[in-house]
């Protein structure tokens, strides 16, 4: 086992941050890397003496915080004893891409380590990224294509998280697995949708390469079902593939239907989020919305709104201001969130640290234009809960300026125009395209995965359900499976 004092002799530590005043300059990682020379500030060494502070618990909670059901102790202690060609492989049986959830993903598990009942638990995402970063560069991350080929062909609609892990699966299994994307360029959100400064794409492109090597084939700039620029159609889909797998996200964003909507300079997240990222890659020099030089509101306090906050710090915002109709949440846990759960407490993101005002407990009454159509300000007022639901607080109306306000309230469910109404399945009661217990949706063949039908989530969650969607179609083409089925549809975050 790990070092059964080490959370006594060593506190929790994560690497550095870039210094605000350098990072907001240009679209980097905003963490200090070795592969920049940086690693005295953190070296390898920090890392494993981090990785000593798992207490390899009797009943691991950090397992049941991971819908993946990651061997956290087992990889800790791996990571501890500077084995990584152990570590990756503990880490890659039951994750195929930690190096995204070691960049993205929230950490549930640290929120049920048992050392959070001290709100210092075991740095599990920082060891989880040190040990695929460490892999990669020791060339541990082989192609593993299938001994034997199965003849079936599966099309998977989407090329984020979920998809890319079904398609990965599959692929290993022996199918012919083709990945359609829409997009020019393969990855979904975590291509146009994750800032560079979160995630940079070589991380996404370096798992691209393994996969092609698989044997997995990408089609990109393709909607399939549109019955545009030759993409296939649904009866071409559904005669050219043994079975389909959607992945293609939550994409309807929540609308905010406010007087003055229709007034220039309101955009959903989603709609700015993907020209940032085409700016950072160089492939934009002049992108459609930018916050350059103007006051942006960002209303949504989550990880979009977040997103849109550092991504119009580097675009040379005037200022940002963001709005949520909540309580400010609290810097401890509360009696009604007990550890294990989640804690919701308050969070600084590295975009919080660059800068920006963040209002809680306000709700925006009208959009207000100039003469010629244009937003200039937001009429605002205070909220408080009365019985359950938001009040206005009377006489806190105030204007708020404003040249571009970006929506960050969430999603709403999948697209239906296109693909879910040219195959006829159906929706659930949350927009969401409806499964049963084997991820089937209700026409057969067709299977369900990630945000499509379990809702907007998180990043663990899609790959987790992208892992089990794929064992469901494997049992489907041909009686039985190997794969590995993490999650079942119904399944729930540790609550």
């Amino acid at each position: 086992m790990a070092d059964s004092t080490g959370f006594l002799k060593h506190e929790r530590a994560l690497p550095p941050r870039r210094p605000v005043d350098v990072r907001i300059l240009d679209w980097k990682d905003v963490y200090l890397s070795r592969q920049n020379g940086e690693d005295a500030v953190f070296p390898v060494a920090a890392v494993r003496q981090q990785a000593a502070r798992c207490m390899d618990c009797g009943i691991p909670f950090c397992h049941h915080g991971c819908p993946l059901g990651n061997l956290i102790p087992e990889w800790n202690d791996l990571a501890r004893r500077d084995d990584w060609t152990e570590a990756i492989e503990r880490l890659h049986a039951t994750n195929n891409f930690p190096e995204f959830t070691g960049k993205l993903c929230p950490a549930p598990c640290e929120g049920s380590c048992v050392l959070n009942l001290q709100e210092s638990p075991v740095t599990i995402k920082q060891i989880e990224w040190e040990i695929i970063d460490q892999a990669f560069q020791r060339d541990l991350v082989k192609p593993v294509p299938p001994q034997e080929h199965t003849g079936k062909q599966v099309a998977v609609i989407g090329s984020g998280p979920a998809g890319l892990a079904a398609a990965q699966q599959l692929t290993r299994a022996g199918h012919d697995v083709t990945v359609f994307e829409r997009a020019d360029r393969v990855g979904g959100l975590l291509r146009y949708g994750i800032p560079e400064f979160k995630m940079e794409k070589a991380v996404l492109d370096r798992r691209l390469d393994q996969m092609r090597a698989e044997g997995t084939r990408f089609v990109t700039g393709v909607e399939v079902g549109s019955g545009r620029d030759g993409a296939p159609t649904v009866e071409q889909l559904r005669a050219d593939f043994d079975a389909v797998v959607l992945a293609g996200g939550a994409t309807v964003g929540r609308d905010l239907p406010a007087p003055g909507r229709e007034l220039r300079g309101i955009h959903l997240a989603m709609e700015y989020l993907p020209f940032g990222n085409r700016q950072a890659l160089g492939e934009l020099d002049e992108p459609p919305i930018d916050a350059h030089g103007k006051h942006v509101v960002i209303i949504g306090g989550g990880d979009t709104g977040a997103d849109c906050l550092g991504t119009a710090h580097r675009q040379g915002a005037l200022s940002v201001t963001q709005l949520e109709i909540m309580p400010a949440p609290p810097d401890r846990r509360t009696e009604t969130n007990p550890w294990p759960t989640y804690p919701m407490v308050m969070r600084v993101s590295s975009a919080h640290e660059e800068g920006g005002e963040r209002l809680y407990s306000v709700n925006t009454e009208r959009f207000v234009g100039d003469d010629e159509g244009n937003l200039r300000a937001l009429l605002i007022h205070d909220v408080e809960r009365v019985d359950g639901r938001f009040q206005k607080v009377e006489g806190t109306e105030r204007e708020l300026p404003a040249d571009l306000v970006f929506l960050a309230m969430g999603f709403t469910g999948a697209q239906r125009e296109g693909l879910v109404e040219g195959l006829g399945v159906e929706l659930d009661q949350r927009g969401n395209v409806a499964r049963d217990v084997e991820f089937m949706s209700t026409v057969p063949g067709v299977f369900v995965a990630g945000d499509m039908g379990r809702g907007q989530s998180l990043i663990v969650w899609a790959i987790a359900e992208g892992r089990a969607a794929a064992g469901a179609v494997d049992a489907w083409l041909t009686g039985s499976t190997t794969l590995p089925r993490p999650v079942t549809p119904t399944a729930v975050a540790l609550r």
